[in-house]
C-alpha cells in the first residue's frame, strides 16, 4: 500500500500537469460558406444560407422568399468540399473585399440594386465579400459563385420561383 503523502503527491501532479486545449467548436460545426442576399428597391429575395464542412445548411429567410423564417437541411460532406475547391479555382479569395459604391473596384456605379455578401474559410482564414450588385466592374465570376452557393445549399427550394 502507498503512503498517503505519495498518493496526494500525485495526485496534485496529475491535477497540475498541461492539458490539451479543448477546441471552442468542432471543425465541421462552423459555417465554411455563408452568403446573404441584401433588399433592394423592388421584391428582390432577403435571405442568408450557411452551410457546415459538415454538410448542414441553415437558411434565414426574411422577405421576398417562400419560407420565411429559419430551415435546414443537409448535404454529403462531398458537395461543401467541391465547392469550397470551386471557389478556390475561381480565384475567390484573391478577389477584392468589396465592389461597392466608391470603392476602386466598383467601376460604373447603379442605384437600387441588392449587395451580396459572401464569405468562405480557408485554412481557418476567412474571406469576405460584399458585392453591390450595382457595380460594374464587378467579375462576371463572382456573380457565378454566387449562384453556385445558391446551388449546393439548394436556397431554391425556400426562396421559390
Amino acid at each position: 500500500m502507498m503512503p498517503r503523502a505519495l498518493v496526494l503527491a500525485a495526485v496534485v501532479a496529475a491535477a497540475c500537469s498541461p492539458r490539451e486545449p479543448v477546441p471552442a467548436a468542432a471543425p465541421d460545426t462552423g459555417p465554411a460558406v455563408t452568403l446573404e442576399r441584401t433588399p433592394c428597391f423592388g421584391t428582390c429575395p432577403v435571405y442568408t444560407v450557411s452551410i457546415s464542412r459538415g454538410g448542414a445548411v441553415t437558411f434565414d429567410g426574411k422577405r421576398h422568399v417562400a419560407h420565411t423564417g429559419q430551415a435546414t437541411a443537409t448535404i454529403p460532406r462531398e458537395r461543401v468540399d467541391s465547392l469550397l475547391a470551386e471557389l478556390e479555382a475561381a480565384g475567390y479569395f484573391g478577389l477584392a473585399d468589396a465592389y461597392v459604391m466608391d470603392a476602386p473596384a466598383c467601376g460604373m456605379y447603379a442605384t437600387d440594386l441588392p449587395t451580396v455578401i459572401t464569405s468562405a474559410v480557408r485554412d481557418g482564414e476567412t474571406k469576405t465579400i460584399r458585392h453591390d450588385r450595382g457595380c460594374s466592374a464587378a467579375p462576371p465570376k463572382l456573380s457565378q459563385l454566387e449562384q453556385r452557393i445558391d446551388e449546393v445549399a439548394g436556397t431554391g427550394s425556400w426562396v421559390g420561383g
